[in-house]
């Protein structure tokens, strides 16, 4: 006789997170919020102190432009071998050994005492700090995908807030005329010892299996990220390298004032990727994304043409709460196509990195800073009318649809039973 029974099969976890929307206060996810927060603490306090490093060593503005430059040369050297070091070593083992060098690299900045010296330390710091990058977001887009629930731009957040603190941090430093290198020594020297022990909690997280789809960001609708990623990168690189710069000679704020741009930005970025995952669960990543580009765009200009520096913070604010949700977003959607599309898009992303300074330099070079941040609002501008041509769920689309041929078999099941 036909067995009746009360249990349906399970929702794919995709369609249950539209249903119940949490983050479980699990070791791993700690872990990789403290890693994410921990990375953007030292960013942050490497973009603080460029003004002050270009006033120690008389840098023009093209040499400023050069150094950045072995930053992205740096990273994009890195993201072309990290394929091949994930695919070989364990993550944490790879994020082990790239924290050493991203500390070390961050107290040889400080030290170096010419130009061509620090133009090496700082192509060191763009291969540890890409390389760190690649595997964190690897990790979490795997997480991600483990617990069916969209967490990157939460963790992104947390980078933002370590990000805030390292810029507050240096803001600090620079007002007390502390210099770079015991700067970063005192941030440096502990987490040499702290870090193993916080990494070695990470636990591995199984790749989750998906479809069959094209994995090169040059091909198809996955193009668009890429171009996003390329656009996104040379933006925020304008505002993390040039806005402390852009503050002293357009306004003639101080030193100790000139990290404010940068700190603003960061603070709104913050703030928005708190409630990313939620928003895109309500509106989209393509209409948040399209949106904030406007938005980003309408800051810069009114950064670039203020009366003063206070409106121009205000702008900087406005650019970072627009243009906050452009990377957890398309690195979520890169990440499920797997690890192959989400190392062509850090390739891309750090492609805009590695033009982006010597152009801009060239600009500021020859037209002044002004015309930098305007060409930055144009490039947000690029941003929104991207987003329009990208398909953001290329990737859950194809694994919803497999889950949900899974739940029609299991009902046959159960039917048939």
């Amino acid at each position: 006789m036909p067995v009746t029974t009360s249990i349906q099969p399970a929702l794919p976890a995709h369609a249950a997170s539209e249903h119940h929307f949490s983050y479980l206060p699990d070791m791993q996810q700690l872990v990789l919020q403290g890693l994410f927060a921990w990375f953007g603490m030292l960013m942050g306090s490497w973009a603080s102190r460029i003004p002050a490093l270009t006033q120690h060593l008389h840098m023009s503005h093209t040499q400023l432009s050069l150094v950045l430059l072995c930053a992205g040369l740096g990273a994009v050297l890195s993201i072309m071998l990290s394929g091949y070091w994930l695919s070989r070593f364990s993550s944490t083992g790879i994020l082990r050994t790239g924290s050493a060098a991203l500390l070390s690299s961050l107290m040889a900045i400080g030290a170096m005492p010419t130009v061509p010296w620090l133009m090496l330390a700082v192509f060191m710091l763009g291969i540890a700090a890409s390389l760190l990058d690649v595997a964190l977001n690897t990790v979490a887009t795997q997480e991600e995908h483990s617990k069916g629930l969209p967490i990157l731009s939460r963790l992104h957040a947390c980078a933002c807030a370590g990000g805030l603190a390292g810029i507050t941090l240096g803001s600090l430093m620079a007002w007390m005329d502390i210099s770079p290198l015991l700067h970063f020594s005192l941030i440096a020297l502990p987490m040499l010892y702290l870090l193993p022990a916080w990494i070695r909690k990470l636990k591995q997280v199984r790749q989750v299996s998906r479809p069959k789809t094209s994995s090169r960001l040059g091909q198809g609708s996955l193009s668009w990220l890429g171009a996003l990623g390329f656009m996104g990168a040379i933006a925020e690189g304008s505002i993390a390298g040039w806005s402390g710069i852009f503050m002293k000679e357009q306004y003639g704020t101080g030193e100790g004032f000139a990290p404010m741009a940068l700190l603003v930005f960061s603070v709104m970025m913050l703030l928005a990727r708190l409630q990313g995952d939620q928003l895109k669960n309500i509106y989209g990543a393509q209409k948040l994304v399209c949106c904030g580009g406007l938005m980003a765009s309408a800051g810069m200009f009114v950064a670039s043409f203020s009366a003063n520096q206070y409106l121009a913070l205000a702008g900087f604010a406005l650019t970072g709460l627009g243009l906050a949700l452009l990377c957890p977003f398309i690195f979520s959607a890169a990440g499920n196509q797997g690890t192959a599309a989400l190392s062509s898009l850090a390739i891309m992303s750090y492609g805009g990195g590695l033009m982006g300074p010597p152009l801009l330099g060239t600009i500021a070079q020859t037209l002044g800073l002004q015309a930098v941040m305007v060409l930055t609002g144009t490039l947000m501008l690029g941003i929104a009318l991207a987003s329009l041509h990208t398909r953001w769920n290329l990737g859950l689309n194809a694994i919803a649809a497999t889950d949900e041929r899974m739940v029609l078999k299991s009902n046959e099941c159960f039917q048939s039973a």
